[in-house]
């Protein structure tokens, strides 16, 4: 029955909620997990012990125990929506406490070293395109991977981009992330596609949509052969587009559209690691400046 119910939720999460593939996935897994620990046990028998015991008897980091009791909670405010259970046995457990995890980025420096790659195959123009246009218009590694031709729009310099929860935008482009797609897809991407047919933009060797795996091989490839020593991963070039446009002035609001965050709460937190702009701002003050 505990799988009925799941599947119920999961669905209502996919079909309803619109929820993104790599979300709905990570709460299909959680939400597997915890009926595997349970058992035979009913889901609308559980108490808030054996929800405790789930959560604090394992290994878990606080972050990843803070994710579990986040769907689990969820599921359980879902049945009693569905008048399928009258109290909520999460309702008394508390968030772990979480240290403020802030995102790295890369400066202007490193990214320009990243960007430096001396292009002698197809491949090379492939990441050349990638990295410019994730950094220059601070996509998702999702909505690079899915990107299709179709998309991109050269004369108003323009990609339409399906994000979270299926949500549509439209993000500029730069003139080096339109000169370097140009040049991988007018030249390149046919020697990639072979003889397929595909609408995605960012093939593999094979001539198949990119992975977000590979995706991120390639991004720690380049980042060891350019000589920059931080664990970072695609995200971070996101990141990385944030921050510069936020330490260059740019309004939090209009980096929240950008980015496609539906709350503001969420992109706030580069405010937190833009030090440039704090000292900046400081030196506004009458006695903020050395002599």
């Amino acid at each position: 029955m505990n799988n009925k119910y799941i599947e119920n939720y999961l669905d209502y999460l996919k079909y309803e909620r619109k929820l993104s593939k790599n979300t709905y996935l990570s709460y299909k897994y959680n939400l597997n997990k915890f009926s595997y620990f349970l058992g035979n046990e009913s889901l609308l028998t559980v108490t808030t012990n054996k929800i405790r015991a789930f959560l604090y008897d394992s290994n878990m980091k606080s972050r990843t125990r803070a994710h579990f009791l986040t769907v689990i909670n969820s599921l359980y405010l879902y049945l009693i929506e569905n008048n399928l259970l009258e109290e909520n046995p999460c309702a008394l457990i508390k968030l772990p406490k979480l240290e403020k995890k802030l995102p790295s980025y890369l400066t202007i420096e490193e990214v320009d070293k990243m960007l430096n790659i001396n292009p002698k195959k197809p491949l090379d123009y492939r990441n050349i395109a990638m990295l410019e246009v994730m950094y220059g218009s601070g996509l998702r590694i999702s909505e690079v991977c899915d990107m299709l031709v179709s998309n991109i729009d050269f004369d108003e310099a323009i990609i339409r981009i399906i994000g979270k929860g299926s949500k549509e935008r439209i993000v500029p482009m730069n003139d080096k992330s339109i000169n370097a797609l140009k040049e991988y897809i007018n030249n390149y991407r046919s020697f990639l596609l072979k003889d397929k047919t595909s609408e995605f933009v960012f093939l593999n060797k094979f001539g198949n949509k990119l992975s977000r795996v590979g995706f991120f091989k390639i991004v720690k490839k380049i980042c060891e052969l350019s000589g920059i020593d931080k664990d970072i991963s695609p995200h971070t070039l996101r990141h990385s587009f944030a921050t510069h446009l936020l330490n260059n002035g740019t309004n939090l609001r209009v980096i929240q559209e950008l980015l496609g965050h539906s709350n503001i709460t969420t992109t706030q937190v580069y405010s937190h690691i833009s030090n440039e702009s704090i000292k900046r701002d400081y030196d506004n003050h009458p006695r903020g400046k050395n002599e």
